[in-house]
């Protein structure tokens, strides 16, 4: 099994990971609300002002990341993002399971599109059927 410890050495599936969160936010439009007084690209932002982000404009401006519609993961060499627990749970799922996808359907025929809400979530289900492969 994959332990927290083994982490450090999966760079790849941290890179990956950092990756796909970016192109495929969980929420696309973020609240936050002003904890003090500031200026942000020269404009004010009062203490108690509630802002909305969108964050998939944000994960897709081509001033901040080179070809952003592009799934480039090694974007991510050496970033310090933590997400912990995504990391060990998506480790212990390619670990531990041999996935496939059903009635002989091809990565390329895979619907990515995302339904838009308050979260994103896919339009239609991703099927994929695993056969863990460790040894009991």
């Amino acid at each position: 099994m994959v332990e927290e410890s083994d982490l450090e050495k999966l760079k790849y599936l941290d890179m990956v990971l950092k990756e796909g969160l970016r192109l495929h936010s969980i929420v696309p439009i973020m609240h936050h609300e002003a904890m003090e007084d500031c200026v942000v690209d020269g404009f004010h932002i009062q203490k108690g002002s509630r802002i909305m982000i969108n964050c998939y404009a944000v994960q897709r401006d081509p001033n901040v990341w080179p070809e952003p519609e592009k799934f480039f993961s090694e974007r991510f060499v050496g970033s310090s993002l933590g997400i912990t627990i995504v990391h060990l749970v998506v480790a212990q799922l390619v670990h531990c399971f041999d996935w496939e996808l059903p009635n002989g359907m091809q990565p390329l025929d895979l619907d990515i599109d995302e339904q838009f809400g308050m979260v994103a979530c896919k339009e239609k289900p991703l099927m994929a059927i695993p056969t863990y492969r460790l040894k009991k």
